[in-house]
């Protein structure tokens, strides 16, 4: 589980293979053997590290639904250390798990900030909502506004230069994880299948005194 507060932007130093190394600092501060640690929102075990990288193996299912395969040698990283029980929750939950990719189409200035717009498909965005929580490559972000075939962020100059956003271009790929709160209130409330027809009609009710 993560916040998805960026802790620090790696490097790729090796991938292929099946693996992916990592050079990086501070996510190694306390690392162990199957440590969990989000690589551009992507949840990856750790199975080797020294003392400037560390490795972590790739399923192909992970490289199917994310945008890793678009990394090489020297590619900026978000990475996150998982969630502890004294951690702040200054994000929102995230779980690493990510839903599929959208594709970078617009930057927009406004101010002191500015305005990303990512498109996507109808599947990621039925679970987008405006000032709702969304996880872009591991960074929590909050939707400014949701059409039918993209969704726009705001971006602080901070974000952007503690994460790997500031190298995005327009037509960049980038790993989305919705809020996972409204997956499961989908599925308790019987998934995306339009509900039952009721059988319930006025003459019932009167005949039960309503």
């Amino acid at each position: 589980m993560f916040t998805g507060i960026i802790e620090e932007v790696g490097r790729v130093a090796r991938i292929g293979g099946g693996s992916l190394v990592i050079d990086c600092q501070k996510v190694l501060e306390d690392v162990h053997l199957g440590d969990s640690i989000a690589v551009n929102g992507v949840c990856l075990t750790v199975t080797h590290f020294d003392r400037s990288s560390f490795t972590a193996d790739v399923m192909p299912e992970t490289v199917r639904r994310t945008s890793l395969a678009e990394l090489k040698k020297g590619s900026p990283v978000n990475l996150e250390r998982a969630l502890t029980l004294a951690s702040r929750l200054g994000g929102h939950i995230v779980s690493g798990h990510i839903d599929g990719t959208g594709e970078i189409v617009k930057f927009t200035d406004e101010g002191n900030a500015i305005l990303m717009t990512v498109n996507a498909e109808s599947g990621l965005l039925r679970y987008i909502v405006e000032k709702g929580s969304v996880a872009l490559d591991g960074i929590s972000l909050t939707v400014a506004s949701v059409t039918d075939h993209d969704f726009t962020v705001s971006l602080i100059p901070h974000t952007r230069e503690v994460t790997n956003l500031g190298s995005k271009k327009l037509g960049s790929p980038i790993n989305i994880e919705t809020d996972v709160l409204g997956k499961y209130v989908e599925k308790m409330l019987g998934g995306s299948k339009a509900p039952a027809k009721s059988t319930m009609t006025l003459d019932f009710l009167r005949e039960n005194g309503f």
